[in-house]
């Protein structure tokens, strides 16, 4: 008997305690959100889009240091120091040091202007190679990588608008 009027008690304490109430709902739905759910495939593209967004942040992070090892000396020989290059290769390089790291920072937290940014330095890197070849030395294949770069980037980004309904 005492133990059918100590439940009624703590029942009776609960609907009278609507901060206690609260804090066991929040509770409950803590725990429904973070209860794992089956992964379904409706976002399958718009995944694949965050992971080469996320290898493209990768390569750009490395691109962007190794600008930076150019301009403080870390790679190259004496001939091939900072202060040494004509003057449009060493503002080509303090470019693309800053705005491939710019770039990697938007890309890993997949913001749109992350990938705004890394299309600029994308075609950027390409035009320098294509119309001005005395800068850095007008290499087709950098231009190719980079094409299909844009080309996967905007083949993914169709593909994951497309799971979106308008």
């Amino acid at each position: 008997m005492t133990e059918i009027s100590t439940r009624d008690a703590a029942r009776d304490a609960s609907a009278r305690d609507p901060a206690r109430e609260n804090a066991r709902e929040i509770a409950l739905s803590v725990a429904a959100i973070s209860s794992e759910r089956p992964e379904s495939d409706d976002n399958v593209w718009t995944r694949r889009l965050v992971l080469f967004l996320r290898v493209m942040a990768l390569l750009s992070i490395l691109k962007g240091l190794y600008h930076w090892a150019q301009v403080t000396g870390f790679v190259g020989g004496e001939d091939e120091a900072f202060e040494n290059q004509a003057m449009a290769w060493q503002a080509a390089t303090v470019y693309f040091a800053v705005i491939e790291l710019v770039a990697a920072v938007g890309l890993w937290l997949a913001t749109p202007w992350g990938a705004v940014v890394w299309l600029t330095t994308v075609v950027s890197m390409a035009v320098i190679e294509l119309m001005f070849p005395g800068i850095y030395g007008g290499s087709l294949v950098v231009v190719g990588v980079e094409v299909f770069m844009l080309a996967a980037y905007l083949a993914l980004a169709w593909m994951a608008a497309r799971e979106r309904p308008p």
